[in-house]
C-alpha cells in the first residue's frame, strides 16, 4: 500500500509538473501549444483563461479556435478622461467589450489636465516600466485618430499603434526629446525588413506643449497617415508587395488599438534602439525627480469602421478562417461569444515576459493631477 502511495504521489507531482510546463511553454507557428493550455498569447506563451483573449495567436495556438472571437469593431468616440470604460488590471476582463473599452496591460493611469483639456496621463517610473492600454475591441480597416500630446525625453517613447493577434502592425511612434517630428511606420506578421519601412515626418509644432489628432486611414488597399487632418504619408498595397514571394507584405489582419509609453532608452534595449530613441533615459532630469515620472497624455480616441465586407446584425466578433495561412490569413464574422468563463491571472514565465518591456505593476490612479 505504502508503495501504491508513493508512485501515485509521484505521479501526481510528475502530471503537475509537466502541467506546470506547458502553462509557461513558449509558442509560435512551427511550435503551437498542446490541447492542455491551447492559447499563444500575445507575448507568445502557452495558455488558458485570459491567454485566450486580446492578442492571443491562432496561427500559434493549437488549433484555429483556441483562441476567442475578437470582438468586433464599432464606430466610438472615446473620451479617455472617463475612466469608468477603462479596466485597470487586464486579468479580470473576461472578453466583454460592452463592459469596457480598454483595458490597462501594464502600468499605471491617473487622471490629468492640459491647456485645458481632460484626459490621462500614462506613467513610466524607473521601477515600474511603462504603460500600456490596449482595446477590447478590434479593427478590420478603418480610421482611427488619437488625440495626444507626447514625452520630450531622450530615450521616453510616446507610441498610438494598432496591433494584430499575429502582428500586423501599424505604428505612429514619438521617440524620445524629437518633439517637432513624428515617425510612421508599418509591419506584416512581425517580419523585420532589411529596408524599414519607417518614415520620419517633420514640421510639427511642439507635440509635448500641444495637442494633435494623429491618424491612421487603415483601407484594405492603402494606408494614409494624417496630422491635425493632413496628409503625411500615403502606402499602398502593391507598393508593400515583395517582388521575390509575390506576397502583400501589408497589415491586413483585425487589430487593437494600442497607446502607451515606454522605456526605450535603458541597458537592457539594443543599442540600435537606444539610439533611435535618443539615448539613455536620465532619471536626474528635473521633470522626472520633480514628478516620480515621465508621462505622456491621451485625450480621445475615434474609431471610424470600415470592415472589407458588411457584417449581418447577427455579428458580432470576427474568426480566423479554415483557410488561415502565414501568407493570406483569411478573416470571417462570427456571432459566437467573445467571452470565457473566469480570467484567472496570468502567472508564471509570461507575466515576467510581458515585464521586461512595461515593468511590474498594474494600476489605475484616479487623481487630480494638472500638468
Amino acid at each position: 500500500m505504502k508503495q501504491i502511495y508513493l508512485f501515485s504521489s509521484a505521479l501526481a507531482f510528475l502530471t503537475s509538473t509537466v502541467l506546470a510546463a506547458q502553462q509557461g511553454a513558449t509558442c509560435n507557428s512551427t511550435n503551437p501549444c498542446s490541447s492542455q493550455y491551447p492559447c499563444c498569447s500575445e507575448y507568445g506563451f502557452c495558455g488558458d483563461g485570459y491567454y485566450c483573449l486580446g492578442g492571443c495567436n491562432p496561427l500559434a495556438s493549437n488549433t484555429l479556435n483556441s483562441c476567442n472571437p475578437s470582438p468586433m469593431c464599432e464606430n466610438a468616440n472615446y473620451t479617455l478622461s472617463d475612466t469608468s470604460r477603462i479596466l485597470s488590471n487586464y486579468t479580470y476582463f473576461n472578453g466583454n467589450a460592452s463592459e469596457y473599452d480598454w483595458v490597462v496591460e501594464q502600468g499605471s493611469i491617473i487622471n490629468t489636465t492640459s491647456n485645458g483639456e481632460a484626459a490621462i496621463a500614462v506613467l513610466l517610473t524607473e521601477s515600474g516600466g511603462g504603460t500600456l492600454l490596449s482595446s477590447t475591441r478590434y479593427v478590420h480597416y478603418g480610421q482611427i485618430t488619437a488625440r495626444l500630446q507626447t514625452g520630450r525625453w531622450a530615450g521616453v517613447v510616446t507610441a498610438f499603434i494598432t496591433m494584430s493577434s499575429i502582428k500586423d502592425e501599424i505604428d505612429w511612434e514619438f521617440p524620445g526629446n524629437q518633439t517637432t517630428t513624428g515617425q510612421t511606420n508599418y509591419f506584416w506578421q512581425g517580419v523585420i525588413p532589411t529596408q524599414t519601412a519607417g518614415v520620419t515626418e517633420t514640421g510639427l509644432t511642439d507635440t509635448y506643449s500641444n495637442w494633435h489628432d494623429f491618424t491612421i486611414d487603415w483601407q484594405p488597399d492603402s494606408l494614409t497617415f494624417l496630422v491635425d487632418g493632413n496628409v503625411s504619408r500615403i502606402i499602398t498595397a502593391v507598393e508593400a508587395t515583395n517582388n521575390a514571394t509575390g506576397v502583400a507584405q501589408f497589415p491586413t489582419t483585425p487589430s487593437r488599438i494600442q497607446l502607451s509609453i515606454w522605456p526605450a532608452g535603458i541597458s537592457t534595449e539594443p543599442q540600435g534602439t537606444v539610439q533611435w530613441a535618443g539615448g539613455m533615459i536620465n532619471w536626474n532630469d528635473p521633470d522626472y525627480v520633480s514628478a516620480g515620472h515621465f508621462y505622456a497624455l491621451f485625450q480621445s480616441v475615434s474609431v471610424q469602421c470600415n470592415d472589407p465586407t458588411t457584417p449581418s446584425a447577427s455579428d458580432t466578433s470576427y474568426m480566423y478562417g479554415a483557410n488561415s495561412s502565414l501568407d493570406t490569413p483569411s478573416i470571417a464574422f462570427s456571432n459566437a461569444s467573445t467571452m470565457i468563463n473566469g480570467a484567472p491571472a496570468l502567472i508564471g514565465t509570461s507575466t515576467g515576459a510581458m515585464s521586461m518591456w512595461l515593468g511590474v505593476s498594474v494600476a489605475l490612479a484616479l487623481g487630480g493631477l494638472v500638468l
